[in-house]
């Protein structure tokens, strides 16, 4: 499974951003799949999940509201709606999949490179 995340750049604080992750390789609509950020000088954390059919999403307390996980298994793609923008969504973001949207949460068993997004005052 192959996943390529974009969509990131600099945006002002308050704006908003939408980020994308093409998968290919694998039946993608059999994965549950999931954003993951990292910012400088901290780990990874989890930010959103979404199952295999869109059915179930789960969110980091610290997104929940202003983003949105999504997919279209027609385009093997899923995406991440971001609005409302602080400066401490800084980050790189990860997209990965897994087969259980539980797991998918803690550890993804495929992982994709990073986009950046720079939230600015």
């Amino acid at each position: 499974v192959q996943l390529q995340a974009s969509g990131g750049g600099l945006v002002r604080a308050g704006g908003s951003l939408r980020l994308s992750c093409a998968v290919s390789g694998r039946t993608f609509s059999s994965y549950a799949m999931a954003w993951f950020r990292q910012a400088p000088g901290k780990e990874r954390e989890f930010i959103a999940a979404i199952s295999w059919s869109g059915g179930r999403k789960y969110y980091a307390d610290s997104v929940k509201g202003r983003f949105t996980i999504s997919r279209d298994n027609a385009k093997n793609t899923m995406f991440l709606q971001m609005n409302s923008l602080k400066l401490e969504d800084t980050a790189i973001y990860y997209c990965a999949a897994g087969v259980d949207i539980r797991v998918v949460t803690t550890t993804p068993a495929y992982w994709g490179q990073g986009t950046l997004v720079t939230v600015s005052s």
